[in-house]
């Protein structure tokens, strides 16, 4: 995301939208009753009687949001038009898509701390690690993104097993680095983590040639070869500074910090009712959500309290953390009910 000038004095900051993972972003940073005003298509009436005809025009108009819909490749924001040409009455419904290349303008009539954070979170410089998972007879890669993961191949190989002869056409472990030589070629991650379980993974690393490529890799230990085990590696000690500015491992050791106070039956509440007594009675120090949470409680129409509650935290220096549903973190968050809070002192 480029924010291209700002002023959150005045309420505003102008973005522009560079890929898919900053739609996530907006998806949460636009609430109803703000104002985004960017490009449009309308169709126009022109003439009048017999020689009228209808065009579509583009035009730069301003709505206030109403609803906020995020899809694979773009948000849609619907609303009121506020500001427009002269052929576009006030007050009518319009929508905004926004989508990667579009530019447009967020008011807000204040920005609270988190969405602030929110906003920098996604200008800031994208840190992609590519990870290889393999063993023996699999091999999983996966290239980080600033939520959750890409999926980019699984390959197997044809190995030797226990009372059965099979010809191994190819070294498997040849093909791994082939495959890790394209992905950095293709996608230049800012390191290469390769993980397995026993001793493969020094073994691969000796059979590297190239040193541009053999400088990226950091070992690692997975206990399998499986998308869960991505979760695992990225929490991994000896990865705990090379992954410092991964949004993914951020989420990862909050939801565990949530979960060890809950286990130790202390400073921690889980579900709504629970958690917006802690709210209300200022105990709050981190209040977590995950998106699938917040999408749920837009559709029943009862998001202004939620929305309500995440300013009173931010507004008493609490800290408020929206985390992805896909990830393994958010899937554990909304098996609690999708909202939970880490507290300043136990109630």
């Amino acid at each position: 995301m480029n924010i291209i000038s700002k002023d959150f004095n005045k309420g505003f900051v102008k973005i522009r939208v560079e890929d898919n993972d900053d739609l996530w972003y907006l998806s949460h940073l636009i609430d109803s009753g703000d104002f985004v005003k960017g490009k449009t298509t309308r169709k126009i009436k022109i003439g009048e009687g017999e020689n009228a005809k209808t065009v579509k025009k583009t035009l730069t108009i301003k709505i206030e949001a109403e609803t906020i819909d995020l899809t694979d490749s773009s948000v849609r924001i619907n609303g009121k038009v506020k500001e427009a040409p002269e052929e576009v009455p006030k007050d009518v419904y319009q929508a905004i898509s926004l989508e990667e290349g579009s530019e447009f303008i967020l008011e807000k009539p204040r920005w609270m701390e988190y969405q602030k954070q929110k906003l920098k979170e996604a200008s800031e410089k994208k840190y992609n690690y590519l990870i290889c998972l393999f063993d023996r007879e699999e091999a999983l890669f996966a290239l980080t993104k600033k939520f959750g993961y890409n999926i980019l191949a699984t390959i197997t190989g044809e190995v030797q097993k226990k009372r059965k002869t099979v010809e191994v056409k190819t070294d498997f472990q040849e093909e791994i680095i082939k495959a890790l030589d394209i992905y950095n070629g293709r996608y230049s991650p800012e390191s290469i983590i390769v993980a397995s379980p026993a001793f493969y993974k020094e073994d691969l690393f000796k059979k590297i040639k190239v040193p541009e490529l053999k400088k990226k890799i950091v070992l690692a230990v997975c206990s399998d070869i499986s998308e869960r085990s991505l979760d695992e590696v990225m929490r991994r000690p000896e990865l705990a500074v090379l992954l410092k500015n991964s949004k993914t491992r951020e989420e990862q050791l909050l939801v565990e910090e949530l979960l060890t106070e809950i286990n130790k039956n202390e400073k921690a509440s889980y579900g709504w009712k629970e958690v917006k007594k802690t709210i209300d009675s200022g105990a709050v120090s981190k209040l977590i959500l995950t998106d699938e949470f917040i999408q749920k409680e837009r559709l029943k129409g009862d998001f202004l309290k939620i929305d309500e509650s995440m300013k009173l935290v931010d507004s008493l220096k609490g800290e408020v953390h929206i985390i992805s549903s896909k990830n393994d973190s958010g899937k554990k968050l909304d098996g609690l009910g999708g909202i939970a809070a880490i507290l300043r002192y136990r109630i």
